[in-house]
């Protein structure tokens, strides 16, 4: 069932706790060590060789965080965040808010990510194309899954995806729920490593992005009691648009480059 959360009740959680994780924002990176990011979530730097996709850029989530405004999660996992939808001419202002058993991450290689290093369990933050008009149950898993399995996504370090499989689909007001499973390919053992995951996607009121939290472990682990955090993390996520301030409405920078959108 799904809960009620206005955005001023968002920025109570945001404000009450004093003691809240920052998420600096990291600089532009060229690429980063596939490798060591995939087993313990750090980037190490540096170019790759040829067998490690030497070059490859930063995961694209399409997240845009707003300038001015931090990522924070407070001692009890409550993690919000303000990010930019739309367009570079049609920016719209939306606040995210989640609860995660995970710590928040930081680094160039992260936009909104909460994980486990050491199991790789964990939830990110990521925005759709347009939806040309479309609402939320209208929209395909196609179109949804580019922010997943693209080229340059999330989870397609070594090539898109395989034996992507949709398990169950509903929608719940204006949150869409996808339960999935797929297989990524692991460098080091050359072998497909199953993972089960689970996707919320809701188009705020006034935007025309679908913006989605994708949480995920690997397929071993589901089994063992790792679907219970992610299923949590998944029900309290929120998106609604931003309150309405008197600050421009720009992109964060990166370094000395700003993020385009």
């Amino acid at each position: 069932m799904l809960l009620s959360l206005s955005a001023a009740t968002v920025n109570v959680v945001l404000l009450a706790n004093p003691n809240q994780v920052r998420a600096e924002s990291a600089a532009i990176q060229d690429s980063l060590d596939i490798e060591n990011f995939l087993k313990t979530g750090n980037d190490s730097g540096g170019n790759m060789g040829v067998s490690s996709q030497a070059g490859k850029s930063r995961p694209q989530t399409g997240v845009v965080l707003r300038d001015g405004s931090e990522v924070s999660q407070d001692r009890q996992g409550n993690l919000v965040s303000e990010i930019l939808t739309g367009s570079k001419a049609n920016p719209v202002a939306v606040l995210v808010s989640f609860k995660s058993p995970w710590k928040l991450e930081t680094g160039p290689v992260y936009d909104v990510e909460c994980r486990d290093g050491k199991t790789g369990d964990g939830a990110f933050l990521a925005v759709s194309d347009d939806v040309k008009g479309k609402k939320i149950q209208d929209l395909s898993t196609d179109f949804l899954f580019k922010r997943l399995f693209q080229p340059e996504a999330r989870f397609s370090f070594y090539g898109p995806p395989t034996d992507v499989k949709v398990k169950s689909s509903r929608t719940e007001g204006n949150y869409r729920f996808i339960e999935l499973s797929f297989s990524t390919l692991s460098q080091s053992t050359n072998s497909e490593i199953p993972r089960k995951a689970l996707l919320v996607a809701t188009i705020p009121e006034g935007t025309n992005n679908a913006v989605m939290l994708v949480g995920s472990a690997k397929a071993s682990r589901w089994r063992n009691g790792a679907d219970k955090r992610v299923r949590e993390t998944i029900e309290s996520f929120r998106a609604v648009p931003a309150p309405k301030t008197g600050m421009k409405l720009r992109a964060k920078q990166r370094g000395a480059q700003p993020i385009e959108f």
